[in-house]
């Protein structure tokens, strides 16, 4: 590539600000980049908790039955060595990896659940904070308008 050639890319490039960033929203027609235009990501606290109810129902189901089902193998596999067949050993690891693939599943489930609550109570907490913040504007507003005798 030769450097005009190269000197010409960049140039084109700048031209078409091909490194700006958008994050969230479309471009608003004729540029700015900012204005009414939202992003098409919604969650509302229904769908929230229905989640959080969900990661909260199969950790509960999960740690009942993923517990049987690796204590049944680990008895399985203890009948099978004290019978002298090897195909002991492999059950009873195959158990022993199934107990650490539940609790790690186990964990997850109760991040999400624990995560959801958490987010709930912040942002409960974002609302009223930012409703006492309007309130006392609208407060100072009226105060000026009072003042200056509208």
């Amino acid at each position: 590539m030769a450097w005009d050639e190269w000197e010409q890319l960049k140039t084109q490039a700048a031209a078409k600000k091909s490194t700006a960033m958008r994050l969230n929203q479309l471009a608003v027609p004729g540029g700015g980049g900012g204005g009414e235009v939202q992003g098409d990501l919604h969650v509302n606290q229904t769908d929230l908790a229905a989640i959080g109810d969900a990661a909260y129902r199969l950790h509960g189901d999960l740690d009942h039955y993923g517990d049987h089902a690796r204590i049944t193998s680990m008895a399985a596999a203890g009948g099978l060595k004290s019978e002298g067949y090897e195909l002991g050993e492999g059950l009873d690891h195959v158990a022993e990896r199934w107990g650490d693939q539940v609790q790690s599943l186990l964990d997850a489930c109760a991040h999400i659940s624990n995560h959801l609550d958490y987010t709930k109570r912040a942002h409960a907490g974002d609302e009223v904070y930012i409703a006492g913040t309007l309130s006392s504007i609208s407060l100072l507003d009226k105060g000026f308008d009072d003042r200056a005798g509208h």
